[in-house]
């Protein structure tokens, strides 16, 4: 199966696969069971396997954690995944949803990389499912492939309440013209600076900042 040799994963059961990426419209027609089954088994093992990248690889609290979680395993982030993996281009559709565009239908795209994650874990285990992501889906994450659009500020901000600090986003400095300006903000928690952004509102320089500080967090 081309898609298996593209991923290098060393499949026992192909059907397993092909089976993920088998969408209602064709299972209907060719009598044959969708991916909607793999898709729920494939949801709650990369939910387990996001829950334990950011448990050991990150020292946020409870309420952090769930958010990214949320961020990373949401449907936009799945319909990434699966369009840098060329999952769709395996997809198999009925005609009807065929013509009508499923294959870059953003529902469909993400359920399938769902399906696929469901049949590694039945092929081949928790540990092979989890090398996976690994592999093809955290160093999205950790290089910021792709924009998850987090709202850092919310995240910072849940992240001092718990610890009862105060926060504080300080403009440094303006640069260049009205019409193109750069802004410099610093955060400050506890009136000490923690992060610095830089960008072409205050709004961004803003999220820049806090983005700044959950990273020096999450390293320190």
């Amino acid at each position: 199966m081309e898609l298996l040799d593209l991923l290098k994963i060393r499949s026992k059961n192909e059907k397993l696969y092909l089976k993920a990426l088998t969408h209602t419209s064709y299972a209907n027609e060719h009598n044959e069971e969708s991916y909607e089954r793999l898709e729920y088994l494939g949801d709650a093992v990369l939910e387990v396997i996001m829950s334990e990248y950011l448990y050991k690889n990150t020292s946020y609290e409870e309420g952090v954690m769930t958010k990214l979680r949320a961020k990373y395993v949401c449907e936009d982030a799945l319909y990434e995944y699966s369009i840098r993996l060329n999952l769709n281009r395996y997809l198999r559709l009925g005609h009807g949803e065929e013509e009508n565009g499923g294959r870059n239908r953003k529902a469909i795209v993400a359920d399938i990389f769902e399906a696929l994650i469901g049949a590694i874990y039945l092929d081949q285990g928790l540990d092979v499912a989890k090398d996976f992501v690994y592999t093809n889906i955290i160093p999205l994450i950790e290089n910021k492939t792709i924009n998850f659009d987090n709202d850092y500020k919310s995240i910072l901000q849940e992240l001092v309440q718990t610890d009862k600090r105060s926060l504080d986003y300080v403009v440094v400095d303006e640069i260049g013209p009205a019409h193109n300006k750069t802004f410099k903000v610093i955060v400050k928690i506890d009136d000490i600076i923690y992060g610095e952004g830089v960008a072409h509102s205050k709004k961004e320089a803003e999220q820049n900042a806090a983005r700044d500080a959950l990273k020096k967090a999450q390293n320190g």
